[in-house]
Parts: structure tokens; C-alpha cells; sequence
């Protein structure tokens, strides 16, 4: 079996692609020393090495200097507790369905800064498509809102936008 690569070679590395040798890679700099002729693999018709043995640290660790990075998978709901607010509510929302008031017919968003009002409060909404529920909001954004919705049995994480809203209520 043939351990050289099957295309040609350029100044240590394939054709058309550089050799990293003695370059610098975040905090790491691979010397011409750390890495084997190219061609010259060090685990012969295998990318790993044989058991047992310590292979070579490449790529470069992530993210550089060893500070700490993102955790994967983020956290959900989004943003999880801010400003010392809890998550979803740990008791079901009012027993209810408040009277709806009237309003003037028209197709118009709701304004952000009046739904803001009604952060983490139990609020009834009412939607353009005639659906209905509560929904316990945790962040308002300049066209969405997001929150908490009662499925009738617990609460599960919901987002809409203020245009699908055609009005609310808090409590």
C-alpha cells in the first residue's frame, strides 16, 4: 500500500496549498521541527494513531489562549434568567378569559413599548387569526415578543411577532 498522498508536492504541501510549517496559528506556532516532511506521514495508511499513542494536537485549540468559549448548545429559553427574573411562571395563569375590548378595526402592529409593560406578568393575548391564550412575556423586542404560552397543562417556550397580535392584557 502506497503511504504518500497522490498528488503532487510544492514546497512541503500539495500543490496550490501552502505547508504550515513555521507559521503561526493563534497562540500556536508550528515550527518546522513539530511537523514531518510532507508525504512522511507519522501513522503510515492511517489518519489516527495506533493504540495507545498521543497524536498530534492539530487543529490548533479553540478558542485561542485557553480562554473559555460559548457553551454548545446555547441555553433555551434565550437569554435565559436576566436581571434576577426567573423563567417560566411555576403556577398556572389566572382561571379567566378576561372580556376582550373593543378597538377600532384595522390591521396595525402592536407598539413594543406598550407590550413592555407587561414583562413578566400574565398577560392575555389575542392574535389576527383568532387564536387566544395566556402568555407570560420575558422579552420584547422592537417587531417580536417572547415569553412563556399555557398550553391549557404547563408552559412551553413561545415567540411571535407584534403584527400577528391584535391586542393584549396583563394581570
Amino acid at each position: 500500500m502506497n503511504n504518500q498522498f497522490p498528488f503532487p508536492q510544492d514546497a512541503g504541501g500539495p500543490q496550490g496549498f501552502p505547508s504550515i510549517e513555521g507559521q503561526q496559528f493563534g497562540n500556536q506556532r508550528f515550527p518546522g521541527s513539530m511537523m514531518p516532511p510532507f508525504g512522511q506521514q507519522q501513522f503510515p495508511g492511517n489518519m489516527f494513531p495506533p493504540f495507545g499513542q498521543q497524536g498530534p494536537s492539530f487543529p490548533p485549540s479553540f478558542p485561542p489562549g485557553g480562554q473559555q468559549g460559548p457553551s454548545f448548545p446555547p441555553s433555551f429559553p434565550p437569554g435565559g434568567q436576566q436581571g434576577g427574573q426567573q423563567g417560566a411562571p411555576t403556577s398556572p395563569p389566572p382561571s379567566f378569559v378576561p372580556q376582550r375590548q373593543s378597538q377600532s378595526v384595522g390591521v396595525f402592529a402592536v407598539d413594543p413599548g406598550s407590550i413592555r409593560g407587561c414583562l413578566f406578568r400574565f398577560t392575555y393575548i389575542w392574535l389576527n387569526n383568532g387564536n387566544a391564550f395566556w402568555l407570560y412575556p420575558t422579552h420584547v423586542g422592537r417587531s417580536s415578543v417572547a415569553g412563556f404560552r399555557w398550553n391549557g397543562f404547563r408552559w412551553t417556550y413561545y415567540g411571535t411577532d407584534l403584527e400577528r397580535i391584535s391586542s393584549f392584557q396583563c394581570f
